[in-house]
């Protein structure tokens, strides 16, 4: 059993699926991950196969250094997309294998919805190319993790693993309690 980075509540109605070691852009792939996130995931695999098509650009929020604009961002409210094909076809052999796991479990492929979609860097393929004046530089290819659960819309929510809660100092407790004084608790 592979562990994932968030666990749900009801194992029962969710359904999981991971890919390791792809090769496909994890800048790019983590752009469409964090679009497709909380879709539905029969309107997830159509945003997918517009991307692939053209008719719909995924938006570049955290990797969008030197990437184009076009009008197809306005329905994200940004400017700046693109069409990451590549990565559109890996996300969506992942959509199919935890559609078909969920079929597996018998639940509703029409409730669907991704819940949790995670990318990861995985370690960097080393090739290399050879520059002027005998010089050789690294030439790496930049794979990732991705992990995904879906769930039954009606289902309770797939929670993150909580993070240990800090040891208050004196100083911070002290301050917390006139903040919550000075609010009327």
């Amino acid at each position: 059993m592979v562990r994932y980075s968030a666990t749900p509540s009801n194992e029962a109605k969710t359904a999981k699926a991971r890919g390791e070691y792809l090769r496909v852009s994890f800048k790019n792939t983590r752009e469409a991950a964090a679009t497709i996130s909380g879709m539905q995931l029969h309107k997830a695999v159509q945003f997918l196969e517009d991307v692939k098509a053209h008719k719909r650009a995924v938006p570049f929020r955290r990797f969008n250094g030197g990437v184009g604009r076009t009008a197809q961002a306005k329905e994200w409210n940004t400017t700046q997309a693109r069409w990451p094909v590549k990565s559109a076809e890996f996300l969506l052999d992942l959509l199919q294998n935890a559609e078909a796991n969920a079929k597996a479990k018998e639940l509703d492929a029409e409730k669907l919805v991704i819940k949790h979609i995670q990318v990861q860097q995985a370690p960097k393929m080393r090739r290399r190319t050879y520059r002027a004046h005998g010089r050789i530089n690294p030439y790496q290819s930049h794979p990732c993790h991705v992990e995904l659960i879906v769930a039954e819309a009606g289902s309770q929510e797939v929670a993150a693993k909580a993070p240990k809660s800090k040891k208050l100092t004196k100083k911070t407790a002290v301050i917390k309690a006139k903040a919550a004084l000075r609010r009327g608790e």
